[in-house]
């Protein structure tokens, strides 16, 4: 070995420290950056000499030859990554859900002095103090007053929902604009990422760029990611990603990204259907399939809009729209049919489709000008107001067929009941999904975060190092400069 080579090890510690201390800056400089994983140089001994072989030379054992860097790795654990997609496919439908039905709760108001059950019980109200005083005037005009606060609590209720569906709608289309958007940019960096490592360069700062785009698309679907690096001879990279919309049970259902093959598919915009008079959505389809069964936002917002199941359209709004129709409609026919007991009598209240509940709530008025219409006898004498009776009664009458067999009162109670278990469910599991994805965000946190204080211990480790390496290579060569210099001067 040549008398040399202590010079070329301290050399390339020198060279080994100095990528360390690179790599810490790295870090340190990184410490707040969003979705930065941390890095470390991989230490590794050089060769030794002689190699081991079946000519080498016949010496004892071999000789150490120093170290080298070898690779620079990502902190990480694909574990975690997995575990907070999951979680945060399954928080980002809550999350939306919950949202959806908050806005339903501040329309629907319940209980409050403005919501619609207070508006029919003050009209039942006006209707009883009618009933009582069936020729004071002033009692006939709170009672077409009440109706028609009644009717327009109905149409006020109908459009909020259908702005909110609007939006909704919007919100829909704009997410699978982000999707396809993330699955660009993951694409584009896969392509990068297989280049680079081609040439032996490390992407550690694009696989940084990749996870949050992976990490944003899982909260809209949920993904199956998988990595394949048989492009790179190094065993510690990640490699290009492969990603694949997973259905409710977690099994694949389409691919999104092929990193292998550098091909994407397009997630398409969603198919649109009429159902009962409401535009729902059909289908959300990938290379021809539907991925509207995977968890995230996306079905989140669909749960909220509405989708179609065969003729029917199911979904948070559609059903209490459906609801609301019902109620209007039994109003208005179960009073016309009190009130217009006498032929040729007017109807106190109309809908544009009386043979049918659809829309009802949205069209529903009163039809009367006058309170003098308003017919409080039974029988047509002056002081008889038995028929406003009848008409108070219609709303706590049972076994009306159009609301399965409830009354009017009862079964909006029970359409504010279902709403509020449904909310307080999704609230909840809005609040524990959160709970777990923080968890496991923190953990994930702990194992890929820069610690400032581990990195300044780390520089002064690497530090010392270097030092003694540069220490090693100024005794070599104090060495060679006696056997060079000062060796064979006796004599002269």
């Amino acid at each position: 070995m040549s008398t040399f080579h202590g010079l070329e090890m301290a050399r390339q510690a020198l060279s080994t420290q100095q990528s360390a201390l690179y790599t810490t800056g790295h870090n340190i400089a990184n410490a707040n950056t969003e979705g930065y994983t941390r890095q470390r140089v991989n230490f590794e001994t050089s060769s030794p000499f002689p190699s081991a072989s079946r000519n080498r030379p016949q010496i004892p054992g071999q000789m150490g030859t120093g170290v080298e860097s070898g690779s620079v790795q990502r902190i990480r654990n694909q574990f975690l990554d997995n575990q907070f997609r999951s979680e945060n496919s399954t928080s980002g439908y809550w999350s939306t859900k919950s949202e959806a039905l908050s806005r339903m709760e501040n329309i629907l108001n319940e209980p409050s002095d403005t919501g619609l059950s207070t508006t029919i019980d003050k009209f039942w109200q006006s209707l009883q103090d009618l009933a009582v005083n069936p020729e004071n005037s002033g009692a006939r005009s709170v009672v077409l007053q009440r109706g028609q606060a009644l009717a327009e609590t109905f149409n006020y209720m109908s459009e909020s929902m259908t702005n909110i569906r609007t939006d909704l709608q919007t919100q829909i289309d704009t997410t699978v604009n982000d999707a396809n958007t993330f699955v660009d940019g993951i694409n584009e960096l896969n392509k990068q990422i297989k280049n680079l490592e081609a040439n032996g360069y490390d992407a550690n700062d694009m696989y940084d760029r990749r996870d949050i785009l992976i990490d944003q698309l899982s909260e809209i679907v949920s993904i199956e990611v998988s990595y394949d690096n048989s492009h790179s001879p190094n065993k510690r990279v990640d490699g290009v990603a492969t990603i694949n919309v997973v259905n409710d049970v977690g099994t694949a259902i389409s691919e999104l990204v092929n990193g292998v093959e550098g091909t994407k598919q397009t997630i398409d915009d969603p198919v649109y259907d009429t159902v009962e008079s409401l535009s729902v959505v059909e289908a959300v389809n990938v290379n021809g399939v539907d991925i509207m069964n995977s968890s995230g936002s996306l079905k989140g917002f669909i749960d909220a809009y509405g989708y179609a199941d065969g003729e029917n359209a199911l979904g948070d709004y559609p059903e209490t729209i459906r609801n609301l129709d019902k109620m209007a409609y039994a109003v208005a026919t179960d009073f016309n049919e009190k009130h217009a007991n006498n032929e040729g009598e007017v109807s106190f209240f109309e809908v544009d489709n009386p043979n049918n509940s659809i829309g009802a709530a949205g069209s529903i008025s009163v039809a009367l000008t006058e309170g003098s219409q308003i017919i409080a006898s039974s029988n047509g004498d002056a002081g008889n107001g038995e028929n406003a009776l009848a008409l108070a009664k219609v709303f706590y009458n049972s076994n009306n067929d159009d609301l399965d067999g409830a009354s009017i009162k009862d079964f909006y109670e029970s359409v504010i009941g279902d709403l509020g278990v449904t909310a307080e469910h999704a609230n909840r599991m809005t609040e524990n999904t959160g709970t777990l994805l923080a968890q496991v965000e923190n953990q994930r946190l702990s194992v890929s975060a820069v610690s400032l204080d581990e990195e300044m211990s780390n520089m002064i480790k690497f530090q010392h190092a270097y030092s003694a390496a540069a220490r090693s290579m100024t005794a070599m060569d104090e060495m060679l400069d006696r056997v060079i210099n000062n060796m064979g001067l006796v004599g002269r």
